[in-house]
């Protein structure tokens, strides 16, 4: 099996890559939707991020507030961030779940492609945990234009945010410095898929020589 790791910056494309390789055969796990799972009431982080982080993060209902938490963490505009304690709870369960998940496609399926797509991978110490890294890069402007338009804000809060969130990632030239292929998701649809097909390709080929 082929352990391959999607990464990229914030807002970069990675999903739009992710669910390209999925149409092509991959096995692919979100990091995001899996830290997402694991802050669920009755789940270890849950517990612990509450108590770190305080009932200010939550809903009504008991649930985590992600804007609230993510205020908590990134910090105010000039204020401290805590987005290392964040990590620092989140990342280490989010590793382990990932290599379980990928232990099991590898025995179901010895000659899978297995993508796990995570913003913080390298920031997290797991890169080398993977057999080829894939690093997603865009324009700075189509950030802030894509994060607009998904989230429904407009431009200047999507800057805000953006830049807020790319202070607690490494710049893309350190990642694409340490990747094994990078897609530059710049352009339209039409043009990335081709590229990411490519790389697609090259990655079914090391799958079959393992």
């Amino acid at each position: 099996m082929l352990k391959v790791g999607l990464t990229g910056g914030i807002a970069a494309g990675k999903s739009t890559v992710g669910e390209i390789f999925v149409g092509l055969g991959a096995y692919l796990l979100q990091a995001d939707s899996l830290a997402h799972a694991l802050m669920q009431p009755g789940q270890p982080v849950y517990d612990e991020v509450v108590r770190q982080f305080g009932a200010g993060i939550l809903r009504p209902d008991g649930s985590i507030d992600r804007p609230k938490l993510a205020e908590a963490a990134f910090g105010t505009e000039g204020g401290s961030s805590r987005i290392q304690e964040l990590n620092h709870i989140v990342h280490p369960v989010v590793i382990q779940k990932q290599e379980e998940w990928m232990a099991e496609i590898g025995r179901r399926d010895p000659k899978a492609i297995a993508v796990v797509e995570a913003a913080l991978m390298l920031e997290a110490g797991a890169a080398n945990r993977f057999d080829r890294l894939i690093v997603v890069t865009c324009h700075p402007k189509q950030r802030m234009e894509r994060w607009a338009k998904s989230r429904g804000v407009d431009y200047a809060t999507a800057r805000k945010e953006v830049t807020r969130r790319m202070a607690a990632q490494l710049p893309d030239e350190e990642k694409v410095r340490v990747a094994d292929y990078v897609i530059d998701n710049s352009g339209p649809l039409e043009r990335t898929r081709p590229l990411a097909e490519e790389v697609f390709a090259r990655l079914q080929r090391e799958a079959k020589e393992l």
